[in-house]
């Protein structure tokens, strides 16, 4: 299974149609998103291509991937931001992918680290917010972060998620590989690695 993930659009335009174009391309099986699409929010400055006006009505452009969109309300997603986009966004949601039980959330209401009470081992906690990309496994539970498409933090550039082949990839906007992280011990393409 393929999944597109991405988080912390923030308002950004070019984010949006760059995702747009990553997954017409990618044809993944499903694209994630994982909350903060439309407003910058008070903390952050205003992304390049700030244009709240377009993307909310650029967004039903994913309404027509050849996949289905799955999204998570993010902390500065206003009621009247969920009440304007065009396709169903919840407080959270359990993906399956390869007998992987993905519990995706914008993360602002969940610990950084262990323990999480309610999660059973294995479980792979997905997650946006902090704007910096995570691969890790921590006492049983696995951290994914695919980066922000529009406000990157610490250092790191814009960045976007993959998830395929049992194996969690985190990008920048040219394509560079910027980490890597297998859920799973001993899955068959982790082997020498």
């Amino acid at each position: 299974m393929r999944l597109l993930i991405a988080s912390d659009l923030h308002g950004s335009l070019d984010s949006l149609r760059f995702l747009c174009d990553t997954a017409q391309r990618l044809s993944p099986d499903m694209l994630v998103l994982l909350g903060d699409l439309v407003y910058h929010g008070p903390r952050n400055p205003l992304p390049g291509g700030y244009d709240t006006r377009s993307v909310l009505e650029e967004l039903d452009r994913l309404n027509h991937l050849p996949c289905p969109v799955t999204s998570v309300r993010g902390n500065c997603d206003a009621e009247v931001d969920i009440m304007l986009t065009p396709f169903a966004v919840s407080e959270n949601a359990w993906i399956e992918a390869d007998a992987l039980r993905i519990f995706a959330s914008h993360g602002h209401r969940l610990p950084e680290n262990p323990p999480l009470p309610g999660f059973a081992p294995g479980t792979v906690i997905l997650r946006g917010h902090t704007h910096i990309p995570r691969g890790e496994s921590l006492d049983g539970l696995h951290f994914w972060n695919p980066g922000s498409l529009s406000l990157p933090k610490g250092g790191f550039p814009r960045s976007y998620g993959l998830y395929e082949d049992g194996c969690f990839h985190v990008y920048d906007m040219e394509g560079k590989e910027l980490l890597r992280h297998w859920p799973r011990q001993n899955w068959p393409h982790q082997a020498g690695r």
